[in-house]
């Protein structure tokens, strides 16, 4: 029989089929993608091989057998290891390992897991089987080799490892994974195309990046002619000035330190635009640490852009925002302008499921601008930056570290407890001229240490009692719980407690009070220092890291309306919190020892030497050893994909689990929303609105509310679970705390958490 690769099903009831390989072959048509894709990194031709050799396993007569039969959708969408499928990802892998001398068993990794992922190469017990113990199975290449498949190999061109591929050994995993994407995206794309034309029309982007630095430099215009002509909008016009100039400059590492409210998000972005069309990148990628923080830039950028330049891609988007191009774009980050968590961003770098990776090969020569850069975990930082250094020197990548509160990432890093070298000496280059001097010039508060003494939840109270508009920060819910029952009617309560939908409301409410002059005060978890464009005459900030202190302070006379706005530092009744938050507030403590001056606390240089005292007190920079699990160089080229995969997140989801919560406002109700699932099932459009009416808790509080039967789980059709728990009494979320145990109902309840 002539082996085909798909069938598509026709309305007549007929079928038409795609030839596996020959002119219009799926082999063909992915090998020309993965080429293309691969060409941004010199990687090219070992693409094409490994697209030639994926579906090596489709030759058999059992597959083609099989697909006749089913049509080749559940083939497509299957677990190789699935009951009655059958495998034909792993006859390639054999024959590149067995063919390719070197390296073949790197291609190997590839071609076996193009649908369920980079494997393991051993699994040591676990359900399933590693790579190895597929490679030894020779049978599944020579059943391939009927239908032609003998003749199809000898056509098979194998290309040279002429030079190492990374410049650093240990980042050859990232290489490999590279390479993945390349295969995954062209194997996807070549099979929409046959089987679903009108949505790959839809993946295409019509402006370029010359168009977008257009409308940039055209609404950058607008802005300052219709600017103030203060003192604060001529340094943020000087700011821009020094971004477009440092443009030219070539690709690698940079350093964008600039204070807050300095209008780095559009400066930031001017150097994107520049430095991309100079050095021919492809795209620009914008990663930020807060959902909230991204919706507020992605509008910025769609403001100058337009709504169809700019992919907002992150867990927590309202359905409302998207269109089918831009789902689409999110699957392979295939658009100008990508804005995205450092979360989706570093777990891709380290993923090993193929709808993980296919965006990969998309970050390849681009412009990564990483947004509040100090907030990159001390726990994982090992295996980052040495991923981010090697997407700069491997993969034609410029990375810009941006913040006002530049943290030590450059020579050696931590001290007795934790050493690693970290970026090389003299490899970051700062796009400022002066930043010491723009510090000094956007000076706008005065901060104050109140007393190295504990201050009393009560006394504090009476003084933020005090103030008509101030924000006060604190480091805990449960902080900002009891402060807030403290104060008088009228006081804001914003904190992770309230879900996405919520705290946008609240911070929008908080915004237009503050426009109008009225009375405000607000009581804060730390989720509005990073990227929250609020402005208050007097902010509090209970004793934490510097660079807290200094991004609270920049929630302080932001727009330098007044002379000086005041920031005070306190210490509160009980320390921060066991881990990364306590070592922030000690490094702190060692270094203020007195007075806190302003020159101390937003003086660039000074935020090096906290740094210092902050990873000195960092136990491990790869806590759950991922570079062991990756070391392909020192482990005969044997390496632990998965296993690296499930133990690289940033957020703990064992240890949280997250509560649909009954909330309701002008634009969702998440009761509603609910009450849709029961009846259709589960729905793109429903899911990501319930995102939004989502809150995060505790398991052991999870387990406890699960037992008293607080909350309940989410049915679906057929009375079906959906894995998915919502509140189960209304006293569980309140419109002023969000989530908490406030109601009559819950008194007397003991919780052990």
């Amino acid at each position: 029989m002539t082996p085909i690769a798909h069938v598509l099903p026709l309305e007549s009831g007929s079928f038409t089929e795609q030839p596996l390989s020959g002119p219009n072959g799926h082999l063909e048509g992915v090998a020309e993608l993965a080429e293309k894709f691969a060409s941004s990194f010199n990687a090219g031709e070992f693409a094409k091989c490994t697209a030639l050799l994926h579906d090596l396993g489709k030759f058999k007569t059992d597959f083609q057998n099989y697909i006749r039969s089913e049509t080749g959708y559940e083939c497509e969408e299957s677990d190789d290891f699935g009951v009655g499928k059958v495998d034909h990802s792993a006859a390639g892998a054999i024959w590149a390992n067995k063919n390719i001398s070197g390296f073949g068993i790197l291609l190997a990794y590839l071609i076996a897991g193009h649908h369920t992922g980079l494997p393991d190469y051993s699994k040591d017990g676990a359900k399933g089987s590693g790579l190895g113990e597929r490679l030894s199975n020779i049978k599944h290449l020579e059943q391939s080799l009927e239908n032609g498949g003998a003749e199809y190999l000898s056509s098979i061109c194998i290309p040279k490892m002429q030079n190492a591929p990374v410049k650093n050994p240990q980042n050859l995993h990232l290489w490999v994974r590279m390479l993945f994407s390349c295969l995954v995206d062209a194997d996807f794309l070549d099979t929409e195309r046959f089987m679903n034309p009108e949505n790959n029309g839809e993946r295409s982007f019509d402006q370029s990046l010359t168009e977008l630095k257009k409308s940039f430099d055209s609404f950058m215009s607008q802005m300052q002619s219709k600017s103030a002509d203060s003192p604060i909008n001529k340094v943020r016009k000087r700011i821009l000035q020094d971004c477009i100039n440092s443009a030219q400059k070539e690709p690698g590492l940079f350093s964008l330190t600039v204070p807050t409210g300095g209008g780095k998000t559009l400066a930031s972005m001017g150097f994107a635009l520049d430095h991309a069309i100079k050095w021919n990148k492809s795209r620009i990628i914008v990663a930020i640490p807060y959902t909230s923080i991204i919706e507020q830039t992605a509008d910025v950028y769609r403001k100058v852009f337009g709504d169809n330049a700019v992919l907002e891609h992150h867990s927590n988007l309202d359905p409302d925002k998207e269109t089918l191009k831009s789902r689409l774009a999110s699957e392979n980050w295939d658009a100008p302008i990508v804005v995205t968590t450092n979360v989706q961003l570093l777990e891709s770098l380290f993923a090993a499921r193929t709808s993980q990776c296919r965006k990969l090969h998309n970050i390849a020569n681009s412009v990564i601008i990483l947004d509040e850069a100090q907030m990159l975990p001390p726990e994982y930082l090992k295996p980052i930056l040495f991923t981010l250094e090697s997407l700069t020197t491997d993969f034609n990548c410029s990375l810009v570290l941006c913040t006002a509160t530049q943290p030590a990432l450059v020579g050696k890093i931590g001290t007795e407890l934790a050493v690693f070298n970290g970026l090389p000496e003299n490899s970051v280059r700062e796009l400022m001229s002066n930043p010491e001097n723009l510090f000094e010039e956007m000076t706008r508060t005065n901060v104050q240490y109140l007393s190295d003494k504990k201050i009393s939840w009560e006394d504090l109270a009476e003084q933020l009692s005090q103030q008509e508009q101030v924000l006060c920060i604190v480091n805990t819910r449960k902080d900002c719980k009891t402060l807030y029952d403290l104060m008088p009617d009228g006081t804001i309560h914003l904190s992770a407690s309230m879900c996405g939908q919520h705290r946008s409301k609240i911070i929008s409410e908080i915004k237009e009070k503050l426009k109008n002059g009225d009375p405000i005060r607000v009581i804060s978890t730390q989720l509005v220092e990073a990227g929250v464009d609020i402005d208050f005459p007097v902010v509090y900030r209970a004793m934490a890291g510097m660079d807290s202190i200094a991004q609270a302070a920049g929630r302080c006379n932001r727009e330098g309306k007044l002379t000086q706005g005041m920031v005070y530092v306190f210490n509160p009744p009980k320390e921060a919190p066991v881990g990364l938050l306590r070592y922030g507030a000690q490094a702190s403590s060692s270094m203020l020892k007195g007075e806190i001056s302003n020159s101390i606390v937003l003086d660039p240089n000074r935020f090096k030497t906290y740094f210092r005292q902050f990873y000195n007190q960092v136990h491990s920079f790869d806590k759950p050893d991922i570079m062991r699990d990756l070391d392909l160089y020192s482990n005969d080229l044997h390496a632990q994909f998965r296993t690296a995969a499930d133990k690289f997140k940033l957020i703990d989801d064992k240890a949280q689990k997250s509560v649909v919560v009954w909330y309701s406002d002008e634009k969702v109700n998440s009761q509603e929303l609910i009450e849709q699932l029961r009846i259709v099932g589960p729905n793109r459009r429903i899911m990501r609105k319930l995102q939004r009416c989502t809150v995060n808790i505790p398991k052991n509080y999870w387990d406890k509310l699960k037992e008293f039967g607080y909350i309940t789980e989410i049915k679906g059709p057929d009375d079906k679970g959906l894995d998915m728990w919502q509140q189960a009494t209304s006293a569980l979320y309140s419109q002023v705390f969000g989530f908490s145990l406030d109601g009559p109902e819950f008194q007397g309840t003991e919780f052990v958490c």
